[in-house]
Parts: structure tokens; sequence; C-alpha cells
């Protein structure tokens, strides 16, 4: 979820009061959204994971307050202090082609950025999936195809900084609602936010078919900070791309013209190079 750093984040010498979850508010997303707790957690995607072979619905939220062990892309970890942050992995069970299930991990940027936008904060995401603001990492999402029984699943992972400090971050580049606000957020009400906006996208997105994902792909491509910006992409085999990112093709992917001409890539690590041209 939140990285891409191996750290574990520092306590601050003022000890900061993080009050825990409202069970309340959680417990009204019944019956489309049934949400778990946990005071600590390794992981939430493998205590999701788990659950899923065991043959948990679709709809499952596992939220906790501490996560020991998070992961992120490449298997990058990360630790944060207690109630710091807002973490959690929804279980889904996606009936569209399995072609489609790229645009997972795009339509839970979309969605967490869209919802924070709609709380006031300036949020934009990168591609793929990080959302940051003013090009400082805020959350990041790790989502995970599972085989289970049932047949295959998705395990959406969300990792989104709430309330760390500047002393806390684990990386000069990465941020959190409170350092961007100036007040520590209600961790029930902006959980509460994503959840709903998630599951609202992830069901339009189903019950649309290849419409549904036209539209994903241009909403997406608007809130993409990525697309007009030059990049530098470092490819999993270790080869360097340059160029401007000029969007996101119908599979997902980023569309880089570069010196060699138009390139499409569908995984690495993108590094914006400068600012939008104004």
């Amino acid at each position: 979820m939140v990285g891409p750093w191996v750290n574990v984040v520092p306590v601050t010498s003022h000890p900061v009061r993080r009050p825990s979850l409202d069970p309340t508010p959680l417990a009204a997303l019944a019956p489309d959204l049934v949400v778990e707790v946990l005071e600590t957690a390794t992981s939430t995607n493998a205590v999701a994971a788990d659950r899923a072979r065991a043959g948990a619905p679709e709809g499952l939220v596992v939220v906790a307050e501490h996560q020991t062990a998070g992961r992120g892309r490449l298997d990058r970890t990360w630790e944060s202090p207690p109630r710091s942050a807002v973490i959690f992995s929804m279980l889904l069970r996606p009936r569209v082609p399995l072609a489609s299930w790229p645009w997972l991990p795009l339509l839970t940027g979309y969605a967490v950025t869209k919802a924070l936008r709609g709380l006031g904060y300036d949020a934009g995401v990168k591609w793929p999936n990080d959302v940051l603001i003013a090009d400082r990492k805020l959350a990041g999402i790790l989502v995970e195809r599972i085989e289970t029984p049932d047949g295959p699943a998705a395990v959406v992972g969300v990792g989104l900084n709430t309330g760390l400090t500047v002393e806390e971050l684990p990386v000069p580049t990465a941020t959190s609602l409170a350092i961007e606000s100036g007040t520590d957020p209600d961790r029930t009400v902006v959980l509460v936010t994503l959840l709903r906006a998630l599951r609202e996208a992830y069901d339009a997105w189903q019950a649309g078919g290849d419409a549904a994902t036209a539209r994903l792909r241009s909403s997406y491509a608007v809130a993409c900070v990525t697309v007009g910006r030059d990049v530098r992409v470092d490819l999993p085999g270790g080869d360097v791309l340059t160029g401007r990112a000029t969007g996101v093709d119908p599979g997902g992917r980023l569309i880089v013209s570069g010196p060699a001409g138009e390139a499409v890539v569908g995984a690495g690590d993108v590094v914006h190079v400068r600012a939008l041209d104004q």
C-alpha cells in the first residue's frame, strides 16, 4: 500500500492523540460492505487474502489501526505509528473478463483521488495509482489477484497517511492530510468516504461493460497528474524510457512520446521530471 520506501516511521518526540475508528458509521456500510477492524495486523492484504481463500464474500473490508509489515509494489515494506493512517484491504470478486482486471489499480487510484477531492484536498493520481498532493505522496495502493476455491479474487489494499507529522514522515517526498490541511482529520470520516467511493466506482465499472471502461479511462486521464508531464520510466528489465506522458491507452497503460517515437508502459517506476507546462 503506501510506499515506495522501506522504512519504519519514527515516533514523534511529542505524543499525538490519535483516536480509534468509530465502529458505528462502519457498521452502517452493510450489507454492501462488511468492515472488520483489527487493532494490529502485519498486512491487511494478507489477512483479506486468507479470508478470501476461506470463502469470504465480495465486500469484506479488513482495516488495521496499526499495520506492522505493509507491502507496496515490488514487495517494498513500510510501517507507520498506530492510528496515523487509514489502512484497509477490500475483497472483490470481479465478473469482468480477466483481460480487464489491469484497470482495477487505476480505478482504485481514481476513486481515492475523487473521494479526497470531495473532502477538499487537492489530490491527484500518479500513474498507475499513487495518490499525491503537490507531487508529495499521500497514499499508495496494492491490488493483488489471488486464487480461491470459488475462483479468482482481487484484494485491493489502500494505505493513506492521515495524521503523520513532518517529523514522522518516512521520506521528504511523502505527506499526510494533517500536514496539507493543518488539521488532523477524522479518520472514520475519511475511511467511510473512501470505501463508498471505491465501491461505487467498482460497481459502475463492473456493470457498464466497455462503455464504463471508456468512461473510466477518460475520467482517469483527467485526474492523472502524470499525463502532460515529462517523465522517466525505470522499466522492469533495467531499461529507462524518457519522454512526455501523453495519455492512457484502452488497457490502462501509460503512453509516452519519446525520442524514438511513441511507447506504451504497462509496468515501471515513473518519475515526474519537471512541473506541468503552464
